[in-house]
């Protein structure tokens, strides 16, 4: 009876430190929220979704701002470094799970983990060198190439891990009855880990979607709605992480609570992702069972 009332008393101090483990981990995020919702909620408004910006004086005397522009080019520019990432990363992934006896797949895995582990400003600059100054300008497509550089790695590992995952009797079934293995690949084993593929692309673009200093470098942000749709691609463009960063830094009261008030437009964005991302990967664990 006394080892019985041990072990009770154990596990209880067990369930005790573990839940005193959660609210240390939960009440940071839980701080950050409530303070980010109170400061930027009242900044909220018809006009911060279809104004641009502009000068400073604009917002001291009272006239009509907000950051239509950088919502906008928020969208443009992280579309772009889908489009750019996406199939590079799957492609990498695809030769990392399904050719792991190929001669360039050791250099690929070490490139991949060291292009993970490199901090972001750094892929910023290197991106500076490659596009901006030939360029001679700061543009929208060179901030999706530096957010593009910042997904690959995560969307080359979780395609890696969501291949991996498929039993290897699928694809010697399909190389049983002779068909190509790239073709059982693309055919069978892709549509297969289709969730987890989905998954990782959006965990990397919940990633890149807060990084600001690679478009610092890049895009470099602008005030104004440019003149035409091109100028989100080829002229400096305005991204909420970006201009978060420069209106937090600014010495006027006025944008700084339009700075909370993008926080929130941008924690809204991540979190979305996040659940969504949390709902398929539920859904391929499930449809596993």
């Amino acid at each position: 009876m006394k080892s019985l009332k041990r072990r009770k008393i154990h596990d209880r101090i067990m369930v005790g430190l573990l839940s005193l483990s959660t609210i240390v981990v939960l009440l940071p995020l839980v701080i950050i929220i409530v303070h980010v919702f109170v400061e930027g909620f009242s900044a909220l408004s018809y006009d911060f979704f279809t104004e641009e910006l502009g000068s400073p004086s604009r917002a001291i005397q009272g006239r009509p701002t907000g950051l239509v522009h950088t919502i906008i080019g928020t969208i443009v520019v992280d579309s772009m470094a889908l489009f750019i990432a996406v199939p590079v990363g799957i492609g990498a992934g695809m030769m990392l799970s399904e050719y792991p006896e190929h001669l360039l797949n050791p250099s690929l895995r070490i490139m991949n983990d060291t292009l993970n582990g490199m901090p972001a400003i750094l892929k910023g600059l290197f991106i500076f060198v490659l596009i901006v100054k030939p360029m001679g300008t700061f543009s929208g497509i060179a901030g999706s190439v530096a957010l593009a550089v910042v997904m690959l790695p995560i969307i080359a590992r979780t395609t890696e891990s969501a291949l991996q995952a498929i039993p290897w009797t699928i694809r010697e079934a399909g190389l049983a009855l002779g068909i190509p293995r790239w073709r059982v690949v693309l055919s069978t084993v892709m549509p297969t880990a289709k969730a987890g593929l989905i998954t990782g692309v959006l965990l990397a673009f919940a990633r890149a979607a807060g990084e600001a200093a690679p478009l610092l470098f890049t895009s470099f942000g602008d005030n104004y709605l440019p003149n035409s749709w091109l100028g989100f691609i080829f002229s400096p463009t305005d991204t909420l992480p970006q201009r978060l960063y420069s209106l937090a830094i600014s010495p006027y009261e006025q944008w700084h609570s339009m700075g909370w008030a993008a926080a929130i437009v941008l924690f809204m964005l991540v979190i979305f992702t996040f659940i969504i991302a949390r709902l398929l990967a539920r859904d391929k664990f499930r449809k596993q069972a």
